[in-house]
């Protein structure tokens, strides 16, 4: 008899631990889960921006594209130095448009490729920031 009473004594005592413990963890969870991690806003997009003006360039064929870019940095520190490195995001662009053909090009898939090769390239110069987004703003395939 003894024995059973100390086991229910022991089995009520680890169920409310357990318990306390699990109200614990979801309080410790609601608390930091309001905090949204949220990006930058709208604002801080544009003042980290800059705008490649429209490129007229041939593609791997007898094809043309006119394309232009707006590229989202990480700082304002990494747009000014984007802007210094004009001239190679051009390069970079030209050549990289230059190995395509229209059919790479064509189609949001392809695009999306386009630049995200686009920003691996261009964070390979950057050296006060990042690169964070590359956009296509406008795109003329002949």
């Amino acid at each position: 008899m003894k024995n059973n009473k100390l086991v229910m004594i022991m089995l009520i005592i680890l169920i409310a631990i357990t318990l306390v413990g699990a109200v614990a963890v979801v309080v410790v969870l609601k608390v930091t889960g309001t905090e949204k991690a949220e990006g930058p806003t709208i604002d801080e997009v544009i003042e980290a921006s800059v705008d490649i003006p429209e490129i007229t360039t041939n593609l791997a064929g007898n094809d043309l594209i006119r394309i232009s870019f707006k590229i989202e940095t990480d700082s304002k520190k990494a747009k000014e130095e984007l802007e210094k490195r004009d001239f190679q995001v051009k390069n970079i662009i030209i050549l990289s448009l230059s190995e395509k053909t229209s059919e790479q090009i064509q189609g949001s898939e392809g695009q999306t490729k386009l630049e995200s090769e686009l920003k691996d390239k261009i964070n390979e110069l950057m050296q006060e920031g990042k690169v964070e987004k590359v956009y296509i703003t406008g795109s003329l395939l002949q």
